[in-house]
């Protein structure tokens, strides 16, 4: 890849940059300084090998920190800057929202003062990890020391480690919010850090972890070796696209999808299972439920045999309206590709919700929350890196799910909210009912809340609203959506 800074071992220089702000929260005005900079890591000889970039906020007329909670944030990927969770809604700045299925990815963007900033009750940490956003592979032969479930989390406590020193916040609460892979960061990481790395232990113990967009699995990892059909996993989040595009009900959203779940957990499953052996005025039952549940055709179903996935899911749900809806948020739509064979096979996994964010946030955070931050760097911001190809996926400490278990059952108190779009199809709120039920987590310390949007929960003013509201009752020691 082109490189348009010199990271050259004996030339890098790392960065740091520092600025100050307002900005006025529920009429009372809140000053903040922010310090931007690189963590570096180097060789035993001293050479620079790859760095983290963050972005810190902190409320400036606070004097005693001990108490004041510290929210470390980031985004997934693998291979995800932090831009979106920066710009979309932990930042003092953030893109304005309308109506969700944006007409064009074109300006005018318009950004903000963040009026649900969470600055006034915790200082926040934006997080870009190696090779994404500012964050930097300086040496290209040491990849595969960052770019892996266990290197990754590794380096990021590492990263915690250093900005604790750097900024005298041991005794602080600690925060994790992470939001897609970023959950796989946060769990693999508190886990690592309640027992021990591969070779050495961290003096680390969170507080609390908001997953959003959940890739906590008990399979080996997110998506894979699931013992339930994916069919129904995914069922939840097909009945709500449906409910969003076709109104088959007079139901309110949650009591539609409850009620899909209940479904798909006993009729569906075992309909599945019976495959061909199902027949008569039982099989014609189940289809015309799925038709009801999902929105899909009955060509659709007899085709395959009666398994729906989620790809072609986002094609055939609003068919009859003329388009297919997003992976990472189903509010967000797209025109067919035509002839109908380019649609099978680009439309496959084109993603309007990338398609028509991408550019906004981008936009947002490099054209307006970076300067106002005094950043300014040669190097390019790289919005999402392609390190995924590379990526180790092997967790020989344990599953997402184990280590989650770990960091809970070993660090007494500490509590996860668990936040998840019904209309998400890139991490389905199924596979958290699954691994609710089967990780042997402590649920009384555990507390799920879905939201009528998609990946982005944060998507739409309401629902930046309803997000940080519940992240704040649960930083101040709540429980949102047992409450």
């Amino acid at each position: 890849m082109y490189k348009t800074e010199c990271f050259k071992a004996d030339q890098f220089k790392p960065a740091r940059f520092e600025s100050e702000g307002s900005i006025k929260l529920n009429g009372k005005t809140i000053p903040y300084r922010t310090v931007s900079e690189d963590t570096v890591f180097y060789t035993s000889d001293g050479k620079p090998i790859a760095t983290i970039f963050s972005y810190s906020y902190f409320r400036s007329d606070v004097k005693d920190t001990a108490s004041r909670p510290v929210i470390f944030g980031y985004n997934g990927g693998p291979g995800s800057s932090s831009m979106y969770v920066h710009a979309g809604f932990l930042g003092t700045r953030r893109i304005v929202y309308g109506e969700p299925d944006r007409p064009t990815a074109l300006p005018p963007y318009e950004v903000i003062d963040n009026p649900n900033c969470l600055i006034d009750i915790a200082d926040i940490v934006l997080v870009d990890p190696v090779a994404t956003g500012y964050g930097a592979l300086l040496d290209d032969e040491k990849g595969k020391e960052f770019f892996g479930i266990e290197q990754d989390a590794e380096a990021f406590l590492t990263f915690v480690e250093q900005w604790l020193h750097r900024h005298n916040r041991w005794l602080s609460p600690k925060y994790l919010v992470g939001e897609s892979y970023g959950c796989t960061r946060s769990a693999i990481a508190a886990g690592i850090a309640s027992t021990r790395g591969k070779e050495r232990s961290y003096g680390i113990a969170f507080d609390g972890i908001v997953m959003i967009g959940n890739t906590v699995s008990v399979g080996k990892y997110f998506g894979r070796e699931v013992p339930v059909d994916s069919a129904v996993i995914c069922f939840p989040t097909y009945a709500a696209v449906n409910w969003y595009h076709n109104h088959p009900t007079d139901q309110s959203l949650e009591d539609f999808v409850k009620e899909a779940k209940a479904f798909a957990d006993k009729d569906y499953l075992l309909a599945l299972y019976q495959g061909e052996a199902l027949q008569g005025k039982e099989r014609e039952r189940i289809i015309k439920k799925l038709m009801y549940y999902t929105g899909v055709s009955r060509e659709y179903l007899e085709e395959r045999g009666l398994k729906i996935d989620s790809p072609t899911f986002r094609q055939e749900v609003a068919k009859e309206k003329g388009y297919a809806v997003a992976r990472f948020d189903g509010r967000i739509t797209r025109p067919f590709y035509t002839p109908q064979k380019v649609e099978e096979k680009v439309g496959l996994w084109d993603d309007a919700s990338s398609d028509r964010y991408g550019a906004y946030y981008y936009g947002a955070l490099t054209g307006d929350l970076l300067p106002r931050l005094g950043v300014k760097l040669d190097r390019q911001y790289v919005s999402s890196a392609g390190v995924i190809r590379d990526w180790n996926r092997e967790e020989t400490m344990g599953t997402t799910a184990e280590q989650l278990r770990n960091a809970m059952c070993r660090t007494p108190g500490m509590r996860t909210f668990f936040a998840n779009g019904w209309f998400d199809g890139a991490t389905d709120c199924g596979h958290i009912f699954y691994t609710l039920t089967h990780a042997g987590l402590p649920m009384d310390r555990i507390t799920f809340k879905g939201y009528p949007s998609g990946h982005m929960i944060y998507i739409g003013e309401e629902n930046i609203k309803a997000l940080c509201d519940d992240i704040r009752c649960f930083i101040q020691g709540g429980m949102p959506g047992k409450e």
